[in-house]
This record gives structure tokens, sequence and C-alpha cells, in this order.
């Protein structure tokens, strides 16, 4: 550069010395006579390392002129390379001490490094540093920053430019224009103290001078250009890595809210599967019926509310996913165990063991009701049966006949025989006597040892009664021969009131056994063989006449010949007043059994009506549930207007499927009737209260997720800035070439669907290449499918950027000084102090060659925050398609 010939002025030396110290100082030196300070190119090369950053050649140490010269001539080699012309400054004025060269040579330093890279809107250097002063300034009254002299006389553009970045330094308002010497020295004690600006130049000399030095103002102000800059670069830096900080730590919390929440649903369903695994049998049908009511109590209370926090986690977890996605960030990994398959097989785990155990109960409870019905049966067989047996034992042991008559021999032998019959005629009752004690056997009843116990007696003393009969038989007839035959009318009426009188006996039996049904047809049955039993009455009345008569009969003729009968008749036990008795029994028997078969009828009436009830709402409930899935399939693929105008309909939708719970709810109280009345079966409906849950459980699911996903949708289209007009070019160009309605594009209709968009990837070379990698993308599973959620992906990258590792890196390099490490001290000046320590917790040390103690690593950092390569994204992608294949599959199931 070329000078004038007049002396420079005392104002600009002790400028270019002020600014030149400001540099020198952070390499632990400075100067105090600019002439002679530099003559030996030593400090005048540390000068230029400082202000540029870099390494200079190694200097000359010798004290001879040469080794000063070759000094200088390094030093204004480098100007040079910067691409500076130097006219008429040498290495040898330099060394002269040649002022004016001297400061020609620091204002061309000056102009390099400290002017030159100050743009405004594409101005020079000269010209951006003064519309920068211009446009900080404007606002303030009284300035007016027009040049680098006179505009700055009066002290106060100095005092506008601090106030207007540090406020809390300058009471602007109470500077007055007319005392120029006490703003200018207010403006450089401010900057000296709180800025870190030297002071370059005298408040008395800027005065008293009519023009003060331009190249001295211009050098003083851009050190106020840099060190507000570097402020604005500093708070831009903070504030970028604040928005990536806060969005990771908003995932981090929804990340641990899905770990609770999946812990705690895992545990209830761990804890919850062994109940419903349990199946030790009770001993009574009121035990069971209480665990039945326990299972109920299950149904209606525990597994609605496990059922909601179930679904809030798949939903909690397409957020989170979402979320990380749009923030280009490593998809959620749950914890072993934890994953949303792992709730799902759970949960089927928990499905099937509650089938099971509500088929088990229903089960034991008609074991345990057959159970009570067979002991009642057998104990009632075995108290007939041993009222009969009662005395018989010693009657077949007595000697009676050795002392008797001829025709008391022939009464005993005719009272045997009919003995024998009666013998014969409950065989078939100890049979079936020892037929339902092996079945109480079977069925596992808990009172079998003193049912075996009983049946074993009876089975017993039954074979004694027979070795006993045999045994009194071959008496008899030994002494048969010499007897005469005895009455033979006693001998006709013992053989028809015997089994008259076990006709009567098996009818009173029959009349007073219990009956078990369950269905309408089964009363009505009962009802027409006990009519069919009353229509042979009659005849059995007659039959009891003619018994009664023959009896008559003996006693009209004994009377008529005077014969005095000793006592009963001799050959059977059976009086008239006996048969008179049980038939007086069993004519009180009919009327009571009528009763009973008609409450019963009446009972399986009231059945009916309940399966007919709950068979009449479930057969609405039931098709309504399923077209209303299928209409939420329908909704989903055709919703027209703006996202939020669907996700609205959508909840309205929602909110109509909601009020139709009193429907389910009414359908649960049928059933419960239906329960307590142990009614099993229902042939006038193919649905089951287990179908209509499932499937109103499904309905409320589904229609959840498809909400859901129109708010990642609207959450992808706000984080991405995607215009509702894209969103919807977005899903009608999806929809059109959408043929089957499925959702999802094969990769002929996808292609289409971007050559619709403007895409190059028509049949070449070229062009199948740029569609293989788009498939990459959107389907890195090759499954052949393109879904809209995976669609949306892509063009929300096309269309917008993030964050990158890069660009966090750069900031966290601006708030560390162009260090390569950052202090905890640095993080919790220039961040807020959550997000500060929340860095400081994470940092690992720094291990460069340039560490210093407490130097944190923020480059590894920042990688990890914002890891952007292919592979993230890919398995975004991939998880995402994962994610779409199980709600389709559960909307399926």
């Amino acid at each position: 550069m070329k000078w004038g010939c007049t002396e420079l002025s005392v104002l600009l030396s002790s400028t270019f010395t002020a600014w030149c110290n400001s540099h020198l100082r952070k390499a632990g030196t400075q100067i105090e006579n600019i002439d002679e300070d530099f003559r030996d190119g030593l400090k005048l090369m540390l000068l230029l390392e400082v202000i540029s950053g870099e390494r200079l050649p190694k200097p000359e140490r010798g004290k001879m002129r040469v080794h000063k010269i070759n000094n200088v001539n390094k030093a204004l080699d480098f100007i040079a390379s910067k691409g500076v012309k130097l006219v008429s400054i040498g290495a040898e004025e330099i060394v002269d001490g040649n002022a004016k060269m001297t400061l020609g040579m620091i204002w061309t330093i000056i102009l390099r490094f400290a002017i030159q890279d100050i743009s405004v809107e594409e101005t020079s250097a000269k010209e951006g540093l003064l519309l920068w002063c211009q446009r900080k300034t404007a606002p303030y009254k009284n300035v007016n920053v027009q040049n680098f002299h006179i505009s700055w006389k009066d002290g106060l553009a100095f005092n506008a430019l601090i106030h207007r970045h540090r406020p809390e330094l300058i009471e602007y308002d109470k500077l007055r224009k007319d005392d120029p010497v006490t703003n200018l020295n207010n403006a450089f004690e401010v900057a000296e103290k709180y800025l870190d600006i030297p002071k370059m130049l005298d408040a008395e000399d800027i005065v008293n001078t009519a023009r003060p030095d331009e190249k001295a103002i211009m050098t003083y102000v851009s050190s106020f250009y840099h060190a507000f800059s570097g402020a604005q670069k500093a708070e831009t830096a903070a504030n970028r890595i604040c928005k990536v900080l806060a969005v990771n730590q908003e995932n981090e919390h929804l990340m641990e809210d899905y770990e609770k929440l999946a812990s705690d649903l895992l545990e209830w369903i761990k804890r919850t599967i062994p109940w419903l695994e349990d199946r030790v049998p009770q001993k009574t049908i009121q035990e069971m019926q209480q665990k039945l009511e326990d299972f109920r109590d299950y149904r209606r209370v525990h597994k609605p509310p496990k059922v909601q926090e179930k679904c809030q986690l798949e939903i909690n977890f397409n957020t989170l996913q979402t979320k990380l996605r749009l923030s280009n960030r490593p998809a959620f990994m749950p914890s072993e165990g934890k994953m949303v398959s792992d709730i799902n097989n759970g949960w089927q785990h928990l499905e099937q063991a509650e089938k099971g155990y509500e088929e088990w109960l229903l089960n034991e409870i008609r074991r345990l009701e057959r159970l009570d019905h067979l002991a009642e049966k057998f104990r009632q067989k075995a108290s007939i049966h041993e009222s009969w047996t009662e005395g018989k034992e010693a009657m077949l042991k007595q000697k009676d006949y050795e002392t008797a008559t001829l025709s008391d021999i022939k009464a005993l032998i005719r009272k045997h025989e009919a003995f024998e019959s009666d013998l014969a005629a409950h065989q078939d009752r100890v049979e079936q006597i020892a037929a339902i004690a092996q079945e109480l056997n079977e069925l596992d009843y808990y009172d079998s040892p003193s049912v075996n116990a009983r049946c074993q007696k009876i089975c017993d003393q039954w074979d004694v009664l027979g070795s006993l009969t045999h045994s009194r038989r071959e008496a008899l007839e030994k002494t048969e021969k010499q007897l005469e035959t005895i009455d033979q009318l006693h001998l006709e009426y013992a053989k028809r009131a015997a089994p008259f009188n076990n006709w009567m006996e098996s009818a009173m039996e029959d009349l007073q056994d219990m009956f078990i049904v369950h269905t309408i047809e089964e009363i009505e049955g009962l009802i027409a063989a006990h009519d069919q039993f009353k229509s042979t009455l009659p005849d059995a009345d007659k039959e009891r006449e003619a018994i009664l008569g023959i009896q008559s009969e003996a006693q009209r003729i004994a009377d008529y010949n005077n014969i005095k009968l000793s006592g009963n008749n001799p050959y059977t036990s059976v009086t008239p007043q006996i048969i008179n008795s049980k038939w007086e029994r069993v004519q009180q028997l009919v009327p009571k059994r009528d009763h009973a078969l008609l409450d019963e009828q009446s009972k399986q009436q009231s059945n009916e009506h309940l399966r007919r009830q709950f068979a009449s709402q479930a057969n609405i409930v039931g098709p309504w549930i399923q077209t209303k899935m299928e209409e939420i399939g329908r909704i989903s693929i055709e919703m027209n207007g703006t996202l939020e105008d669907q996700l609205n309909h959508l909840k309205q939708y929602e909110q109509s499927i909601v009020d139709y719970k009193p429907n389910i709810d009414l359908l649960e109280q049928q059933h419960q009737l239906i329960q307590e009345a142990l009614i099993f079966d229902n042939k006038h409906t193919n649905y089951t209260m287990e179908h209509i849950r499932v499937g109103w459980e499904q309905l409320l699911t589904t229609i959840a997720r498809t909400i859901n996903e129109v708010e990642n949708q609207i959450l992808t289209r706000d984080a991405k800035g995607i215009s509702q007009e894209q969103m919807q070019e977005f899903r009608a160009s999806f929809n059109h070439f959408d043929k089957d309605h499925g959702g999802s594009l094969g990769p002929e209709e996808f292609k289409a669907c971007l050559i619709s968009l403007g895409y190059d990837v028509e049949n070449d070379r070229q062009g199948d290449a740029e569609f293989n990698r788009i498939m990459s993308l959107v389907d890195p599973n090759n499954s052949g499918i393109v879904t809209f959620q995976a669609f949306i992906d892509f063009m929300s990258r096309e269309t917008t950027d993030t964050d990158t590792a890069d660009q966090v890196i750069a900031s966290f390099k601006v708030l560390a000084g162009d260090k390569n490490y950052i202090t905890a001290e640095e993080l919790r000046r220039e961040l807020p102090p959550d997000q500060a320590e929340y860095c400081i917790a994470r940092m690992a040390p720094y291990q460069g060659p340039d560490a210093i103690p407490g130097a944190l690593d923020y480059k590894s950092f920042s990688t990890a925050l914002c890891d952007t390569n292919e592979r993230v994204r890919q398995t975004s992608s991939w998880l995402g398609g994962v994610w779409d294949a199980v709600q389709i599959n559960d909307i399926l199931d």
C-alpha cells in the first residue's frame, strides 16, 4: 500500500499499538513502541501467527541485521501469501525503524485479518463494517453514523453499539451529546472491562481533532464487530445445542415411561397366569361356584384396565418411534423381554390360560353336580335296601320248622319261595347300588371311602342272605315230604302280593327319585314318562283289589267253616294293611311328582327365555362389531380433507363406538344371568360372550391405532414442515395408485406414483438405479410392498433437512473457542443449567494431546447424539415396517 508523505498522527500509532497488544497478550507478550519492537521481526511473526492461527517458518534468533531482515521478509512473504500487495514496504525499512512504513504495514495487516472478512450484503470490508454500525445504532437518538471520523466524535455511537448488544452495561438514556469526553471514556472503559477490548483511542485526542483518523476509528470499531459477532455465534450455537438436547431428553423420558408401563403390565400377567392355571378341584359345588364368581370379578374389574394399558403402551411405542424417525435418531429398542411382541406373547398366554380356566370351572361344576345327584341316589337306594334286609338274616336263621306241623311246614316252604322271589327282585337294586358306587369312584367323589364301605357292607350282607336262603330251602325241602299242602288261597295271595308290593316299592322309589335336566326337551321327556306311568295306575288298582279279594275270600271261608287262623298269612309278610298303606303312599307321591316336574318345566322355560334373550342381543351386537371393523378399514383408506379434519372425524367415530358400550354392558348382564342359572349351551346364536368381548376389545384397539396413525402423520407434517397441500398430494397420489385399497403399493404401483410426483425413474439404466435406491429406503426388508407411513417418511426426507452431527460439532467448537475439547465451566456459561448438566454427565473425558484437566470430548458426544448415517435410517424404516405389519396382523386376528 502506498502512503503519503505527511507524518502519521500520534493517535494512529497508539491505536495500532493497542490493537497489536490485544492479540500479542494471547501469546504472553506485548510491545511498547511500535516503531522499535517489530524491527527484529520476532514479535511481528508472532503477531501474524496469533491472528491467523497458522504457523510461520521458524525465525532466526541471531542479532545481526541480516537475521532481522530475514525474519521481517518471512513475515512479509506470509502477508503476501494471503493475497495482499505490499507497495513500497520492504524489510529494510522495518528493520531501520521507519515509523511510516511500520504503521503502513500494520494497517495492511489490520485490513487483511480484522476488516477484510467483514461482509454485510456483499459489500466491501469498509462498507460492510459501516453498514453493520448503521444498522446496530439506527434505533438510538442523536446517533447518525455516516463515516469513520466525525460521526464518532461525541462518543454516543460507541455507547450505542455496546448498549445494543449488552444493555446491562450502559445507561444510554443518561448520556449527553454535549459531553463527548465523558461519553467516549465511558465507552472505552466498559469495552476494556467487560468486553475484553483494549483501549486503543484517547478521548481528548478525538474531541480535539477536527477530523479523527479514519484508520484508528476503523481499527477500534472492528474490535467491537468481532467481539459481538463471536457472541452472536455462541448464542446461535447454544440455541442449536439446546434444541437437540431438548429433543433427546424428551425421547428419553418417553423411553423410561414405556419401560415402566411394560414392566408393570408384564408383572401383572406373570402374577395372573399361575392363578388361572391353578386346577386344584374343590370338594363341593358351593366352593367351585365361589371360584367361578372370583373369575367373573376378574373379568369385570381387574382385566379391563389392563386392556387399556396394553393399548396405550402400543400407542406410546408407535409415537416414540415416529418421533425418533422424524429427528433421524436411532430407533428405540426396549429392554430384553419388554418388546411389543413379548407383551403380545404374554397377553396371548394369559388369554389361553383364561379360556382354559373358564372351561375347567364349568366342567368341574357339571362334574360336582352329577356327583351330588349320584351320591343322593346311592343313599336313597342303599337306605331302601338296608330297610328291606333288616331282620332278613335273623329270619333265615330261625329253626321254626323243627316244631312245626305239616301245614306249618308247607306254609314255611311257600313263604320261603315268596322270599326267594322277593330276593331275586332285589338283585337289580343291589347291582344298581354297586354300579353307582363304581361311577362315584371313577368321577373322584370326595366321600368315596364312606360310599365304598357302605356298598361293601351291602354286598357282603347280600352274599350272606344268598347263602342262608339256600341252606333254609334245603332244610324245608327235607321236611316237606312229611307235611301236607297248605291253603292254596294263602299261597296264591302271597305269590301275587309279593310282586305287587315290589312294584309299589319301585314306584315309590321312582316317584321320589331326583332328576337333573338342562333343556326343555329333557323335562318334557320326563313329564311324558310320568304321564305314561299314571296311565298304568287304574290297572294297578284293579290288581290291588284282586289281591285283597283273595285274602278276603280266605277269611270268608275260614269264618264260614269256623276255622281260626293263627294270625297273618303264613306265606307272606305283606298284609292287606301294608298293601293299602303303600298304595296310599303312591297316591300321595304322584301329585308331588307332578308339581316337581311342572316346577322344573317352568325353570327350563325361564332358561330358554334367557337363551333367546341373550341370543337376540348377541345377534345384533356381533354383526354390529363386524360392520364397524370393516368401516374402520374403509375409512383409513378413503379419508379426505385435512389431517385435522380426518382426526376429528375419527374421534367422532370413536365416540360413536364408545356410546355403544351400554349394549355391551346389557349383554354382560344377560350373560351373568345365564351363568347364574348354570346354562351351558345356546342353540339360538353362534356368538358367545367371549367372542363379543374379544371383538369389542379389537374394535376399540383398532380405532385407537387408526387415530394414532393420523396423529403421527400430523406430527410428521409439522416436524418436517410439510404443508397441508403437500400432505394431501401425497395421500391423493398414494390412494390413486393403491388400486386394491389394501393400504400399500407394489413396486410397479410405487414407480408409477413416483413418476406422477416428478421423479425420473423411467425404464432405463439410470432410472432403474434411482428406483432401486429409493426402494431400498422405503422397503429395506424386500417385502415387496410400500406402506403409506414409509411413503410419507421418504417424501418428508426428500423435502426437509435435520440437524447433523457435523453441525452440532461445529456449534460445540464455537462454544469451546475453537478448541478440540470443552470444559464444564464453558458448558454452564453457554447453556441452560439442566442441559449443561446433561452434557457434562454424558461427555467422555477428552484424550487428545492438548488435553487439560477436566477437558470433555464433545465430538464423540455429538456423533452419538445425531447419528444420521444410512444404517440408522434403514433401521428406523425397518422398525416402522415391522410395526405396520404388527398393526395389520393384530387387526386381521
